[in-house]
C-alpha cells in the first residue's frame, strides 16, 4: 500500500507581506533590477484598497453541429482598468505629486514581498486616468482614489532580483598598492621602539611602495 506525503503550504496574509511600488521608468519591465526595485516609490503603507490588477482572457465560443456543448477557445488577453485607493495625508502631497492625471509609469506588485529569487513580481505598464478625492461625512479617514489604464501587456511572475551583497573591506596590504587603492594612498605604520616608562610609541610611517 503506497502512501503519499502531503507537503504543507506556507500560507500568508497579503497585508504586511505584499508590496506595491511605483516607477516612472524601467529598463526592462520583464526583469526589473535590484536598483530599480530599491529606488521605486513605495506606495504600500498608504494603500487602503486595491481593485483589478489581473490579466484576463476574452474566450471565443466555437459551437458546432456535432455536439450540443458550446466549446470555446482562448481569445484576446485583456487587463481591466485597475485602481488604488490611498489614505490622504493632511500635510504631504508626495503621492499626489507622483500620480497626477496623465502620468505614465509602472505599478510593481511584489506579491510575496521582497523575497529574492521568488518568481512573484507583477509589472503593469499604466497611465493615470483619474485621481480624485473621496468625500464622506462618516467616521472614516480621508482618502483619494487613483484609476489606472493598463497601456501594455503586463509582465507576470517575474523573478525578484537578488539583493546586492555588501562589499567586504580590503584586508590585504601589498607592495603593489593594495587592491584598488590609488598609488601612494596606503600608509604602513611600523613600531620602532617602546619603553616601559612612556606610554607613547615612536613610529615611522612609510609608503607601501618603499617595502
Amino acid at each position: 500500500m503506497s502512501t503519499s506525503t502531503k507537503k504543507a503550504q506556507t500560507r500568508f496574509l497579503r497585508r504586511g507581506i505584499s508590496k506595491i511600488l511605483w516607477s516612472k521608468d524601467l529598463n526592462d519591465p520583464k526583469y526589473p533590477s535590484r536598483r530599480e526595485i530599491t529606488n521605486a516609490f513605495a506606495l504600500t503603507d498608504a494603500v487602503s484598497d486595491i481593485e483589478g490588477w489581473a490579466l484576463e482572457n476574452d474566450p471565443i465560443e466555437t459551437p458546432d453541429m456535432g455536439s450540443t456543448f458550446n466549446s470555446s477557445i482562448p481569445g484576446n488577453d485583456k487587463a481591466e482598468n485597475s485602481s488604488l485607493t490611498f489614505y490622504e495625508d493632511r500635510f504631504s502631497d508626495a503621492i499626489e505629486q507622483q500620480l497626477p492625471k496623465g502620468a505614465k509609469g509602472y505599478v510593481i506588485l511584489l506579491r510575496k514581498g521582497d523575497l529574492p529569487g521568488s518568481r512573484s513580481v507583477d509589472v503593469f505598464p499604466v497611465q493615470v486616468a483619474t485621481r480624485a478625492a473621496t468625500y464622506s461625512t462618516g467616521n472614516e479617514a480621508a482618502k483619494f482614489k487613483v484609476d489606472f489604464t493598463i497601456t501594455d501587456e503586463p509582465s507576470l511572475d517575474r523573478p525578484v532580483p537578488q539583493a546586492h551583497p555588501r562589499p567586504l573591506p580590503d584586508e590585504d596590504c601589498d607592495d603593489d598598492h593594495g587592491h584598488g587603492h590609488p598609488e601612494g594612498d596606503h600608509v604602513d605604520v611600523t613600531v620602532v621602539s617602546t619603553t616601559k616608562t612612556k606610554t607613547e610609541a615612536t613610529v615611522r610611517e612609510h609608503d607601501a611602495d618603499e617595502g
